[in-house]
């Protein structure tokens, strides 16, 4: 920090002196400012009204009136505005950094700060002390009417309980910030941390109390070093839910044998169930901080003694489908990120004050991890492998219309949202359940199998919170199953997936299909037939391109579909439904055991630009699932006979016949891709043949 009595008015002069307007970086490194004083006194300066941020790509700033610009106007904000920033505000805590409100409301820097001023001169709310600048509310500002309630524009995911503040909730690390993981003498706090809620504000509903936890948790992540995206908070998030979970379960199991006077053997050794290790309780029902772990006693302890000991369950375990294989499976696969003990003793206490007592606290937990997967679907990189919109796997379920006594199977399970809509889909449609089917919803309905290591903790958990005790997932390549060993047994009432597309399978794994190619969607597909029972049905997401793709592979799967299955139905999806993908899709719905007679098409049309601030919603899926029971023709929906397909190529594209044109676009991306795959198979055959030649010049 500068040790200037006047750093704003310094801050003022150079602006001046670089002619009143510079970018936010050349005016920092004039200045000699590190990152967070040149924030904090810009934030300052702009609620002042003494500068306006300019238009620069990079971040500008200019004195009112600079080169004709004209001076800052009042701010102005509309009731709607104010209320919802007040009411975002309370949900938060009463306090909140700027950028977490900001985020939260997912509203521009300039009209967050047009809102902002408008409420403090009105006494609704004050700046907080924040390093990075925050506010809080005042005795003026009552609690708004919104609070127990989401706003409507926030319903458009579906997930209503989770939207206005969870949207994103947990803002990304600045890669360009230190990060530490405890604060010393000689080290300064990371600078712009997310600001934790004031803890004189207590939630009192057990869903604000989930929420807060939840974010402070992140808040905790976020300073560690060894935590550094959406991913690995969630990861390290969820062993630690998992060891709750299983404290509560093990309590759950001792009262449920006292009361039947039979004695309950616990899972867990004593040193290694939570009540002992991580929230060790005083007489008076508190964490006892003088007994529990923390610092590098409680990291030794976690990396060295716990992590082996659960994961040595796995070869304890009488079969995959056992909690004890699931404690052994999720602890050989993931390893503990956090690197400072403190931190990881902050977060346990947080742990610890979740509760999975009732279904309504699971109700809440589950729309909680929800929304943190769908964060991690929003950050980049590989996240949104994690994330299938919830809508579309709605609308999918509706129309695979799983029955009590169903198998139902994801092969490609990701973060178990098919399963757990389903779960969900089952329980409404049977609200008079019988303790028999109660039981066979919880073991003999729903299976998964999973590759990557993350996806299949994130699957338990997420199962485990939606109220299914021991989740029949098993950490597998599906890939490489032998079709040939499938038997009946392995057969499945339904499938419902989202099979990852673009990647790329070994040639040992392509040996185990009959049709051989390295994507692993086509992979996938063939598997999906394979293990449906006769009768069996299927909601299928794939790309748009699987539909028109002229390499031998799609051809000859397209045919394979038709020949072995009624694909009845194709619902094609706009662009922007998967957020971040940067690909179309098209859902297939198929019964296997008759050919194909016709194919009902539905061009899924919401009216709209798809992104992250305009997602798809159940609404935009509600006329898709109530024309599909008839499969009645509109101006979005057509049918074609299959007679009419050119068996040459076997080509489905969509074509929407009441728009005169073909609806298939495909990105620049896309047929960029499919070149390099054909180019990819071209290289292929050249290399087989001169190895060919090769060999008989060796013979020769």
């Amino acid at each position: 920090m500068t040790n200037l009595a006047n750093p704003a008015q310094q801050f003022l002069d150079a602006l001046a002196q670089l002619g009143g307007s510079a970018g936010n970086v050349t005016l920092r490194e004039t200045l000699g400012w590190d990152e967070t004083t040149y924030n904090q006194i810009q934030s300052n300066l702009r609620f002042e009204g003494k500068i306006v941020p300019g238009r620069g790509r990079g971040g500008s700033v200019s004195l009112p009136g600079h080169n004709g610009a004209p001076p800052e106007p009042a701010p102005t904000a509309t009731a709607e505005e104010m209320e919802r920033f007040l009411s975002t505000l309370h949900r938060l805590g009463g306090a909140s950094g700027n950028v977490t409100l900001r985020e939260a409301l997912r509203l521009e820097e300039e009209d967050y700060f047009r809102i902002q001023k408008s409420l403090i001169g009105l006494g609704k709310i004050q700046t907080g002390k924040g390093r990075g600048g925050s506010v809080t509310l005042t005795g003026k500002a009552p609690a708004p009417s919104l609070f127990d309630e989401v706003s409507e524009e926030s319903q458009g995911e579906g997930n209503s309980r989770v939207q206005t503040v969870r949207d994103n909730p947990f803002p990304e690390k600045p890669k360009s910030q230190p990060v530490v993981n405890q604060p010393s003498p000689s080290q300064n706090r990371s600078p712009v941390a997310p600001d934790r809620v004031s803890a004189s504000t207590k939630p009192t509903s057990s869903g604000q109390r989930f929420e807060l936890a939840f974010k402070n948790i992140d808040d905790i992540l976020w300073k560690d070093a060894g935590c550094t995206s959406e991913l690995d908070y969630t990861e390290q998030t969820s062993w630690l839910l998992f060891l709750k979970y299983l404290d509560a379960l093990e309590h759950d199991k001792a009262t449920e044998a006292a009361f039947e006077g039979k004695e309950y053997s616990p899972i867990l050794d004593a040193p290694y169930r939570w009540e002992k290790w991580a929230a060790p309780k005083g007489s008076n029902g508190e964490i006892n901080h003088n007994t529990a772990l923390t610092g590098d006693d409680l990291i030794v302890f976690v990396n060295q003694k716990l992590f082996p000991y659960l994961h040595g369950f796995k070869q304890k375990a009488t079969g995959p489908n056992t909690i004890e294989y699931k404690i052994g499976e999720i602890f050989g696969e993931i390893k503990n990120r956090i690197q400072s003990g403190y931190n990881l003793r902050e977060i346990i206490d947080h742990i610890d004050e979740l509760r999975f007592g009732s279904q309504s606290e699971k109700h809440e937990l589950s729309h909680l991890y929800e929304a943190k997967i769908k964060n991690m679907g929003n950050a980049g990189r590989n996240g949104g492998e994690y994330y299938t919109p919830r809508p579309l796997i709605r609308a999918i379920v509706a129309v695979t219309a799983p029955q009590i006594g169903e198998t139902i199977c994801d092969p490609a399970v990701g973060s178990a949202g098919f399963l757990c809509e389903s779960f969900d889909y089952l329980r409404a449609q049977n609200p008079q359940r019988t303790t028999a089917q109660d039981q066979t919803l919880q073991e003999r309905t729903f299976y998964g199998k999973e590759k990557k290591s993350l996806a299949y903790v994130i699957a338990i958990m997420n199962m485990i919170l939606h109220g299914i005790e021991a989740p029949n997932i098993i950490h597998t390549n599906t890939l490489a199953e032998n079709l040939a060993d499938v038997q009946e047994r392995d057969r499945f009432d339904i499938i419902v997936a989202n099979p990852p597309f673009g990647g790329k399978e070994r040639k040992e794994v392509q040996q185990n299909f009959p049709i051989r190619t390295g994507e692993t969607a086509f992979l996938f597909l063939q598997h999906f037939i394979k293990i449906l029972k006769a009768g069996g049905r299927a909601g299928i997401v794939i790309k748009n391109t699987f539909l028109s793709n002229t390499d031998n592979a799609s051809v000859l799967l397209r045919m394979k579909l038709l020949e072995e299955c009624n694909l009845h139905s194709v619902l094609d999806c706009p662009g922007g439904t998967f957020i971040g993908a940067g690909v179309k899709t098209v859902v297939l719905f198929f019964e296997k055991g008759t050919r194909t007679q016709k194919v009902w098409y539905y061009q899924l049309d919401p009216g709209r630009n798809m992104g992250k601030t305009n997602p798809l919603n159940d609404a935009d899926l509600a006329e898709f699932i109530e024309l599909q029971k008839t499969r009645a023709d509109s101006p979005k929906s057509w049918s074609v006979d299959v007679s009419a397909i050119d068996t040459g190529t076997y080509d489905l594209s969509v074509k929407n016949p009441n728009g005169g044109e073909e609806i298939t676009h495909r990105t620049p991306q896309e047929i960029m891709e499919e070149i390099a795959a054909l180019d990819a198979e071209s290289a292929e055959v050249l290399a087989n043949i001169r190895q060919l030649l090769n060999t008989e010049k060796t013979d020769d």
